[in-house]
């Protein structure tokens, strides 16, 4: 009776078929990490039909992909992207899960993306992780087009909704709010990654990025001397690489400055870089032994940062630039939002939370409770549902 009835459950629940395509792991970048997040969680939630990935390649390493890398497209290779495409036709796929920023895709301002999707024969769900602004005539044409070839577009804040409504044309139907996903991480226990760490008794602020320009740890730098003279034992950690693309065009520039920079404020003892990119275990400890975490990016039109949620996510009090998915994500009370290019605001912001206990621990509750509708369990759920009704508008939708 037990086996008849599992059965049983076993027909009713949806077996979901889902190729995704985007950057992915060991590709270091932030589509590619939230790409191998996602499917992961999805993994769970859909055990009998495992995902399978198109590997968007850069062009310039040989990767060792896992196993569910069926097929690399080959970033400035349009041959590829069409093989790709045929490949997807002739599977037995049910949806593509198509991960879109510009500067992983061939061509000018990413074109090739357009003629792989016009290829394709199933649903295509897109999500965006970049809707400028401000865009380029191509650009905006290019999301345009991907919009009108996909059955639905995912966007990480509900701001861009109203982006792509009023600066895109978009459909707004087309248009669903799913959060950038976040781990599961217990609330506190902070000294404990410190011990590990051996920064016992440190206040630690923490970044961790893939080193660019556009990250603005020099505002972060330029505010430890302030720090100190309120915080002695304070200490920052800079922690990841510099980004492959930054390196390939400039080498260790950016970093070097960084280092210079810090010479010259007499802040080495209080300023710790981590060269390298890190596991998703080491991220969390680090995370976890944070006292603040800060995002002093400076591009106002930013639609979405990994690092910012994951901070959240642990319920850390974040400090950060007022860009637009931190506007949404740190909101009022879940941390404080400093004006761009403003060392004295961040070293204010981050006294704040060492002078003001109370302070900080509700920023903190509030940020960890927010974050909790981010975790990838509840992420993956809504991109699974969201799948089905796909499916269920392409009158493709089929009991088992």
């Amino acid at each position: 009776m037990a086996t008849q009835y599992t059965k049983t459950l076993e027909q009713q629940e949806r077996k979901m078929r889902v190729i995704y395509v985007g950057s992915y792991i060991p590709r270091k970048c932030g589509i590619a990490t939230f790409t191998k997040d996602l499917t992961n969680a999805i993994n769970v939630l859909n055990p009998y039909n495992l995902t399978e990935i198109m590997a968007i390649n850069d062009n310039t390493s040989a990767y060792d992909y896992p196993w569910e890398v069926k097929f690399r497209i080959n970033q400035d290779d349009l041959k590829t992207y069409i093989a790709a495409a045929e490949y997807i036709n002739n599977s037995s796929a049910e949806v593509v899960c198509f991960q879109h920023e510009f500067g992983i895709f061939g061509g000018k301002n990413g074109e090739y993306a357009i003629p792989f999707l016009e290829q394709i024969r199933k649903p295509i769900v897109t999500t965006f992780h970049s809707v400028p602004d401000e865009p380029l005539e191509s650009q905006k044409e290019i999301i345009r087009r991907i919009c009108s070839l996909s059955a639905a577009c995912v966007v990480m804040i509900n701001n861009i909704v109203e982006r792509l409504i009023s600066t895109y044309g978009v459909d707004k139907k087309k248009l669903v709010v799913i959060p950038h996903g976040v781990p599961d991480i217990p609330f506190g226990a902070t000294e404990h990654f410190k011990k590990q760490l051996k920064l016992s008794g440190k206040f630690i602020l923490t970044s961790i990025n893939l080193l660019s320009p556009n990250k603005g740890i020099e505002i972060a730098i330029e505010a430890v001397p302030k720090v100190v003279k309120e915080i002695p034992n304070f200490i920052y950690l800079v922690i990841g690489e510099t980004h492959p693309v930054v390196k390939r065009k400039f080498n260790e520039e950016y970093r070097k400055e960084l280092e210079k920079r810090v010479k010259s404020l007499k802040v080495k003892n209080q300023v710790k870089f981590i060269n390298r990119y890190l596991t998703l275990e080491e991220l969390i400890s680090y995370l976890r032994a944070a006292d603040v975490y800060i995002t002093p990016y400076t591009d106002p039109g930013q639609v979405a940062s990994g690092t910012l949620s994951y901070a959240v996510g642990a319920g850390k009090a974040c400090i950060s630039t007022p860009y637009l998915y931190a506007q949404e994500v740190v909101d009022g009370d879940r941390g404080i939002l400093v004006p761009f290019r403003n060392s004295g605001s961040v070293a204010k912001a981050i006294v704040k939370v060492f002078s003001q206990p109370r302070f900080r621990s509700q920023v903190e509750r509030k940020a960890y409770d927010y974050g909790r509708l981010m975790i990838w369990p509840s992420v993956a759920l809504q991109y699974l549902d969201l799948f089905k009704l796909v499916l269920q508008k392409a009158k493709i939708y089929t009991s088992r």
